[in-house]
């Protein structure tokens, strides 16, 4: 019997998890991370979020390590890690349209001021602006990354009326959407923008790439939406460009340090909406879906998406 060890939700949620995978796959057995009696080596498949380090080498026929999260990160900072193992990341539909809503809810958010009238609401202000509002013809988004998440968020954009441009280490074609690619690319594809989406993942490379220069070359008004990870964006830059007008408004999901310390000033921003890590978060349905299709396709050798690269660090 094929055995998937779960940590994700606490003991308390494994009895819901038996219960979806009974429906979705019979013969699995479904056992807690915490528990005593697993054996180790007994165990096939982990899902997991933020594992205790060590735990997993000890499992030495692992045949693959599922995500919980779509970033891999709370799994890669262990050292212990079994690179060998196939790593891979949470997908499936639900998360990707729950990435597709928070991104449109962001760029309308920027593009009708509604930081502005947060404020105005907060001071019991009735803050009308005098210049007529734009609408989302009017508005070029520019979205960096066009992977899994990325490239559907674009699309939908698209979809949704905005001038659409994408950004990629490599070229894409994309509906509706103008892309440009690697290094060459970047500065034509910043002044083409005034709205910057970051759904880059963590690298060396793409750690503090978001700087006050960077930002600089977005057309004006310049907005910016962060749901990649929060170590892209330079802090003391961004609250640079918000001080001094480069950029208009930052709609934040991601941190360099979660959760947000109460001392950061992006809290009390007039111009930065915060959410809590919360743009994409698969329902436990979904996840157990896409967890039991993963783990199919293994048991049948054939290839999953999604699998993560140590070499390029997503």
């Amino acid at each position: 019997m094929v055995c998937l060890v779960i940590k994700q939700g606490g003991s308390a949620a494994l009895p819901e998890w038996k219960a979806l995978f009974a429906r979705l796959m019979p013969g699995l057995e479904v056992r807690d991370w915490n528990d005593p009696t697993v054996d180790p080596a007994h165990v096939d498949y982990a899902l997991v979020w933020k594992p205790d380090p060590g735990r997993l080498a000890k499992m030495v026929n692992l045949k693959a390590i599922l995500s919980a999260a779509v970033g891999v990160d709370h799994i890669t900072c262990d050292p212990t890690w079994p690179k060998n193992v196939p790593l891979i990341r949470m997908g499936g539909e639900e998360p990707v349209m729950q990435m597709e809503d928070y991104v449109l809810w962001a760029a309308f958010s920027i593009l009708r001021d509604a930081a502005i009238w947060r404020v105005g609401q907060q001071d019991k202000v009735w803050t009308r602006q005098d210049a007529p509002a734009r609408t989302s013809a009017e508005m070029t988004i520019g979205v960096m990354g066009l992977g899994s998440l990325g490239a559907p968020v674009a699309m939908r954009l698209a979809r949704a009326g905005f001038q659409v441009s994408g950004w990629a280490r490599h070229a894409k074609t994309l509906e509706g959407v103008t892309c440009y690619a690697g290094a060459e690319g970047l500065s034509a594809f910043l002044h083409a923008c005034d709205t910057l989406v970051c759904l880059l993942p963590e690298t060396p490379e793409t750690t503090g790439m978001v700087t006050y220069d960077l930002l600089a070359q977005l057309r004006k008004p310049a907005g910016l939406i962060n749901v990649g990870r929060g170590p892209l964006v330079v802090e003391a830059d961004l609250l640079r460009a918000l001080n001094d007008g480069t950029l208009h408004t930052a709609v934040l999901d991601v941190f360099d340090k979660e959760p947000l310390p109460a001392s950061s000033p992006l809290w009390a921003h007039p111009l930065v909406l915060i959410t809590p890590h919360a743009a994409a978060d698969a329902s436990r349905p979904a996840r157990a879906a896409y967890v039991a299709s993963v783990i199919e396709a293994l048991e049948q050798g054939k290839d999953v998406p999604l699998r993560y690269d140590p070499a390029k660090g997503y």
